[in-house]
């Protein structure tokens, strides 16, 4: 497992619409993202979704088999930033600024957990996002997710 930084002038290059599922694909192999094994699963105008499989070395308590909340973090930061690119339509530098995570109740052992990323409102230097994380079911979500990221500088080329 590579864990470099990536040449994003490769990944998306200058030109072509901001695709989630190649730039998830090139960028997932490094860094927390490619240890974590993040997965595509799909997008639309302003979202993400992303998903990470249970894995025995991601659990925060082995009685329980309960994932680390490090998991659901990375998931949900991943999604919602990549749910700006997806509504911009292109790559630009960002940073997180804040993200909260509102657990409602632990991901149960041997689940895969799905985080879904919205962009609800961009302005010049600020993307808004929510989310939610869940096994499967939106409608029994694991935890709610709200942030601002900070858009830096141009389009990376």
């Amino acid at each position: 497992m590579a864990f470099g930084k990536p040449d994003l002038g490769s990944i998306v290059p200058k030109g072509t619409e901001f695709d989630p599922a190649l730039v998830n694909k090139m960028m997932g192999k490094f860094g927390h993202g490619g240890f974590l094994d993040m997965e595509y699963v799909g997008h639309g105008a302003d979202w993400v979704e992303l998903a990470i499989d249970w894995r025995e070395d991601l659990v925060a308590d082995s009685d329980t088999g309960i994932l680390a909340s490090a998991v659901i973090i990375s998931l949900m930061d991943n999604a919602t930033s990549m749910s700006i690119w997806t509504k911009l339509g292109e790559f630009r530098p960002q940073v997180t600024m804040d993200l909260r995570i509102d657990y409602l109740r632990p991901s149960p052992s041997g689940e895969r957990v799905y985080g879904r990323g919205i962009c609800y409102h961009l302005t010049n230097s600020i993307g808004f996002v929510r989310g939610f994380a869940h096994n499967g079911n939106p409608d029994e979500p694991l935890a709610h997710a709200s942030g601002t990221f900070i858009r830096i500088g141009d389009r990376i080329s």
